[in-house]
């Protein structure tokens, strides 16, 4: 069998004709655009990212991956680095893990307090709100992978030389932590999926059409000059992409 090859696939490349349209609306009418791309480690969130901007003009986004904070960070208000990064008129900003950090991986891990867990959850939609009520448009993607396709993905990082360095401490508990993972996961799609905000879940367990689908679900939802003109199909696959 032929190996996968983009630039030989026509679905993908309409698909990148059309994201190439939306953000061209978006600069021309000074839209503004925020992604997040959730889910546990190795769900295919920066590959799908990868995917996403791969003909899009990067003068007018950016990829924005945190590292940990640093001492000063640490002492601001939490949201406070996230909106450093946001988008100005006509750009648009993907968010390889966002601030929801703190609603999953944070209190798994022990990388804060409960008191911590629970104020964000008390501030989030507040925030979430004024950003949609300023003109943003947002987007919440959870990136969903069973706990096989995980740990075949997690020793696959182990062993390729190419993606060593994509592990990390978190990494290594990915698996052992699973059930937790679960628990806050799903705390989160309770306390912070909304009718203005919802989250959009991702089936990611076979990658390729894992990105087509979360690609379909930006183009469905956002309005741009020429939209569908390509003729390919932009509603995404319900049993791919849902609500939770």
């Amino acid at each position: 069998m032929s190996k996968y090859s983009l630039e030989l696939d026509k679905e993908y490349l309409n698909l990148q004709t059309e994201l190439v349209w939306l953000q061209q609306h978006i600069k021309a009418k000074n839209e503004r655009l925020v992604i997040l791309f959730e889910g546990r480690d190795t769900a295919g969130k920066g590959g799908a990212i990868m995917r996403f901007i791969r003909f899009l003009n990067p003068r007018l986004f950016k990829v924005v991956a945190l590292s940990k904070p640093n001492e000063r960070q640490e002492g601001q208000w939490y949201f406070q680095r996230y909106i450093e990064h946001f988008p100005g008129p006509g750009e648009m900003v993907l968010f390889d893990r966002s601030w929801y950090n703190r609603a999953v991986v944070e209190p798994v891990m022990g990388f804060c307090t409960q008191e911590q867990y629970r104020l964000f959850n008390e501030q989030v939609l507040l925030f979430e709100q004024m950003i949609v009520k300023d003109g943003i448009h947002l987007l919440k993607f959870w990136f969903s992978i069973d706990a096989e396709e995980q740990k075949r993905r997690l020793e696959e990082r182990v062993n390729n030389p190419l993606k060593q360095w994509k592990l990390s401490s978190v990494d290594v508990e990915a698996q052992s932590k699973w059930a937790e993972f679960t628990k806050y996961k799903e705390a989160m799609f309770r306390n912070t999926s909304t009718e203005t905000s919802p989250w959009i879940v991702v089936k990611g367990n076979n990658k390729q059409i894992a990105r087509k689908e979360m690609i379909r679900y930006v183009l469905n939802q956002l309005e741009y000059e020429k939209k569908g003109e390509t003729g390919e199909r932009l509603k995404p696959l319900d049993e791919i992409v849902a609500i939770p």
